[in-house]
């Protein structure tokens, strides 16, 4: 106990030693692995999105209701229920797995592929939108919409092909396993809720990957360091915050300097859908998935100029100068230009299980029977810098 309260004193932890003295938890729940042999992350500058991190430095009132703070993920995502999400996976001891170590030499750049092609993979099979993702080499950003009600209106021969196009089966005939679900109005129930179900849509993300990489490596074990993070995006400018803050991880993270070299990012795929299509004055449209379903009233165009726009003020030694007004997305949504890389930045360092104005997060904290939700002090401090 002595040597633990040590480590607790060394970073600045109140309180721990004190409760894992009495018993109410062990010291594996507050993460101290974790936060003593976490290698530094040159991806995300922020804190992780885990609400028990921040609790280890908010002060002993803070922490004596960690011990409460695990929830059902059903509260944040209600089943059946429509919403955008800001999801977030990392590879086990935030090694890398999926770019090229640093410490080893060895390459794993061509599995952020295989991500990026599965992301994609599934959005045409699932009744999703996918909005933004940024595949790094240790963890994974997606920005995606679910939409049952989409999923309600597809017959039951489009749930069955959907099925099977999910989980084909080599040694079985395609067109059997179709009827044999049609026949089966029960499960095919039960598949028309997982088509649109967010973690059945991560599952079947991450498993495929993890496998795959295992064969590579020729090894058994995690490949992805737990059951991946999740905030609910509440209004208009908290999916536009989230989308920005996904795309701009690698500039961020200094890895790249433009958006056109932001490899495996929607903010590449966008800019390459908008050179061929030309397109410019349509409002914007998810990088894959089911279209016609706006959550952002902007361009594609003014999109991507915020994104540039805004990637200069986080990352400084990024080439160019801000001369000029500020992108027109901003006045049109109302956003104050001085305070919107804040509020970009937020996402990752202010809000945790929801991104939105203290209202939503309200509103958002009594139907999941709370009283609270980590964010409503910052998203009143933003809107007060707003105006």
């Amino acid at each position: 106990m002595l040597a633990l309260q040590r480590q607790a004193d060394r970073f600045d932890l109140v309180g721990i030693g004190w409760l894992v003295e009495q018993g109410a938890v062990g010291a594996a729940a507050f993460g101290f692995r974790t936060v003593l042999d976490k290698a530094p992350d040159t991806h995300e500058s922020e804190i992780s999105y885990t609400p028990m991190r921040q609790a280890l430095t908010d002060g002993p009132l803070r922490q004596r209701h960690a011990v409460a703070m695990t929830y059902p993920r059903n509260q944040l995502v209600p089943p059946g229920s429509p919403g955008t999400y800001h999801c977030v996976s990392r590879c086990v001891r935030r090694a890398f797995l999926c770019g090229k170590d640093r410490y080893s030499g060895q390459s794993f750049e061509h599995r952020r592929q295989w991500i990026e092609d599965r992301l994609h993979q599934l959005a045409d099979v699932f009744a999703v939108s996918l909005w933004a993702y940024a595949v790094m080499s240790n963890h994974l950003h997606v920005v995606v919409q679910v939409l049952p009600e989409v999923a309600a209106q597809w017959t039951d021969e489009e749930v069955a092909e959907r099925w099977i196009r999910l989980f084909p089966k080599a040694e079985q005939d395609s067109e059997l396993r179709v009827q044999a679900l049609i026949a089966n109005p029960e499960q095919l129930a039960v598949l028309r809720s997982r088509l649109s179900d967010l973690s059945w849509f991560m599952r079947c993300l991450s498993e495929p990957i993890a496998r795959r990489a295992n064969a590579e490596d020729h090894c058994k074990g995690r490949f992805w360091e737990g059951r991946f993070k999740c905030q609910a995006l509440l209004d208009e400018s908290a999916v536009l915050a989230a989308m920005a803050y996904v795309d701009l991880n690698p500039v961020r993270a200094a890895l790249c300097e433009t958006l056109e070299d932001s490899a495996h990012t929607s903010a590449r795929k966008r800019l390459e859908q908008h050179d061929a299509e030309a397109v410019t004055g349509e409002v914007i449209a998810p990088v894959a998935g089911v279209g016609g379903q706006c959550v952002l009233g902007i361009t594609a165009t003014d999109y991507l100029q915020l994104l540039d726009w805004t990637g200069r003020l986080v990352h400084p030694n990024k080439r160019g100068t801000l001369n000029g007004p500020p992108p027109r997305a901003l006045r049109r949504l109302g956003h104050d230009a001085a305070q919107w890389p804040r509020q970009v930045l937020a996402v990752g360092s202010e809000f945790h299980r929801a991104v939105g104005a203290a209202e939503a997060l309200i509103a958002k904290a009594a139907a999941m029977g709370q009283r609270w939700l980590h964010g409503i002090s910052a998203a009143r401090r933003l809107l007060h810098a707003d105006h």
